[in-house]
């Protein structure tokens, strides 16, 4: 998730720019809404208009990178995130603490 507060947010087109290589706007669009090997390019909304975060295409990259290499993912989704934090409340509430 993009923090605003702390990321270096950039328009699509910026975005594009900030690539190495000819990387078209409409690819930045393609990542966000269909994603890439799995992942989808995180985005922020803010006074309707869209931004990611260089931090963003620096995550999306190792995220990719690592899909394309046979590797598990390193970030994990908001649910999965949950369903992980739920499963130990319960262990550590099964165990007694």
């Amino acid at each position: 998730m993009i923090d605003i507060s702390a990321e270096q947010l950039l328009t699509p087109s910026q975005a594009a720019r900030s690539l190495p290589g000819k990387v078209n706007v409409s690819t930045l669009w393609r990542w966000y809404q269909r994603g890439c090997r799995g992942v989808r390019l995180e985005t922020v909304v803010i006074g309707g208009r869209r931004y990611t975060s260089k931090e963003a295409l620096e995550r999306f990259a190792a995220a990719t990178t690592a899909a394309r290499n046979g590797e598990q993912p390193t970030s994990r989704t908001s649910k999965q995130r949950q369903r992980a934090t739920d499963t130990a409340n319960f262990e550590l509430e099964k165990a007694g603490w």
